[in-house]
């Protein structure tokens, strides 16, 4: 209609311009938090020898999934490293990570309050449909300007993008668990505190792990997006091969993206079902509890 508009876009301009204007020491900080975080990750991962490196995963993936899942892990790594691209994966790797760390931080505590309250479930979705529903691509443009260009921008975009999938899975996983078991904690006369430690959450893990497999998957999909603000990494490489048409470099950084992908997915899919390591660690934690019930009831 001629005449008629809503200035929503000059609203959000105006939004971010206050922000800028007035909170700029506070989004320093912060990119100064998420940049020395990054540092530290790659200096972990990027300064060993990649031998060394590829050592460690192999001794997870054996410890967490048997042999089958330690041998595709140290041929996933080594073909990378063949593609001359291990540098590339490290800072991609690096990048992950911290992100996923900062989405998990922010969305499970988020997805335990929805579990526990129905009026702040009802008030946090449609914040995540928003996040999960806007493109990837628009996130860019407030992080480019509060926290400029370089991994910061690439690490805010991702958190924002990945995050739901945590707060979703977490609230699923602890409404999903029987009430009745609740109820004889509370006939117990255990904290709520408590039944939400030792009941609810070991309860609802896998439930949660898959919630924590989609934030690390949806955070690997950003990695090309975050090249674009400077990021580097394998994001950086598919960036630049789309600038050159140059399909060898698009599809080397690619595939190492996949790999990471895939070794990320099977580990947390463990570590929800409880699998080999994970088991052990569980056995224990299950022990723990027994004992601490039989303490209670004497």
């Amino acid at each position: 209609m001629d005449g008629f508009t809503i200035p929503v876009g000059d609203v959000a301009e105006k939004a971010i311009n206050w922000v800028i204007d007035n909170m700029a020491a506070f989004f320093d900080l912060l990119r100064t938090i998420f940049i020395e975080m990054y540092d530290g990750v790659y200096y972990l991962l990027g300064t060993p020898h990649f031998a060394v490196i590829i050592g460690v995963v192999a001794v997870i993936a054996l410890l967490a999934r048997g042999w089958q899942f330690m041998l595709g892990s140290v041929i996933g790594l080594v073909f990378i490293v063949g593609m001359d691209q291990w540098d590339n994966a490290m800072v991609s790797l690096a990048l992950v990570l911290v992100a996923t760390f900062w989405a998990l931080v922010i969305s499970l505590p988020l997805g335990i309050w929805a579990a526990r309250s129905t009026t702040f479930s009802n008030i946090v979705r449609p914040f995540l449909d928003f996040l999960q529903t806007m493109p990837a691509f628009v996130y860019l443009i407030p992080a480019l300007m509060l926290f400029r260009v370089g991994v910061a921008p690439g690490i805010v975009a991702t958190i924002a993008f990945a995050l739901a999938p945590g707060v979703r899975f977490t609230e699923l996983g602890i409404r999903s668990v029987d009430k009745e078991v609740v109820e004889a904690g509370q006939a117990f006369g255990s904290s709520p505190a408590r039944i939400l430690r030792q009941i609810q959450l070991p309860l609802a893990l896998p439930t949660i792990m898959a919630g924590v497999n989609q934030v690390i998957m949806l955070s690997l999909s950003m990695v090309v997006i975050a090249g674009m603000v400077g990021a580097g990494g394998l994001g950086g490489d598919v960036i630049l091969s789309l600038g050159r048409l140059d399909t060898a470099l698009g599809v080397e950084a690619g595939l190492g993206v996949v790999i990471l992908a895939m070794i990320l997915d099977r580990l947390t899919n463990a570590f929800g079902r409880q699998s080999g390591l994970f088991s052990w660690f569980a056995k224990r934690r299950k022990s723990a509890a027994a004992a601490k019930e039989q303490e209670l009831a004497a």
